[in-house]
């Protein structure tokens, strides 16, 4: 087994709270692995600058933004550029619209190089994306912790996402909870996430 299958190899799945759904294999060990590699080399991907608390930075991980040509998002004062649906992903995003029922107009994919790059606590609530927005993620390459935590209690659920899993945010999810991808040591290899959601 390679170094990247190993770290692939799901954890233990804990109690989520309301508005969390745990998917743990939309697609196959292999297929989601062959799908990192295509995607890794494929994808038009940057690292832009964000501005928190005044200091303005590099986002600690690469990323590319898919969506369709009328689509305009940004986060943390970031406007983000549109690229087109490669077709791989517009297949899946047509796959999605029929298990869900929902219309995803764009694609979020963050690449996780390796266990330093991280994503810091955050709700998916930008007031493009709606009241109660639908967000599904899939993750390829290595298994990573997902943090989930409540905002009034602080508790915080630990969530290992490995290659080919999903987790569907519905709901409140982005009302009561934040989440993270913090730095994880010993993580040698990268993890892609795609999260598809609704802009407008």
């Amino acid at each position: 087994m390679s170094r990247l299958n190993k770290e692939c190899l799901p954890g233990q799945t804990p109690q989520l709270p309301p508005g969390f759904e745990f998917l743990p294999t939309c697609i196959g060990f292999e297929k989601s692995l062959s799908l990192y590699e295509h995607l890794a080399t494929t994808l038009s991907w940057q690292q832009p600058s964000i501005t928190l608390f005044g200091r303005t930075s590099p986002i600690p991980r690469l990323q590319c933004f898919i969506a369709d040509p009328s689509v305009s998002y940004g986060y943390s004062g970031t406007q983000l550029n549109n690229t087109p649906w490669p077709d791989v992903l517009r297949a899946m995003r047509s796959r999605l619209k029929r298990e869900y029922g929902q219309d995803f107009n764009a694609l979020l994919v963050n690449w996780y190089r390796d266990g330093q790059d991280s994503m810091g606590w955050h709700s998916d609530d930008e007031a493009e994306l709606g009241l109660n927005p639908t967000i599904f993620s899939l993750s390829l390459g290595a298994t990573r912790a997902f943090k989930i935590r409540d905002k009034q209690t602080r508790e915080t659920v630990t969530l290992p996402l490995s290659t080919g899993s999903g987790l569907l945010m519905t709901g409140r999810s982005q009302h009561d909870y934040q989440h993270a991808l913090p730095k994880q040591a010993g993580v040698t290899q990268g993890r892609i996430n795609l999260t598809f959601r609704t802009v407008g």
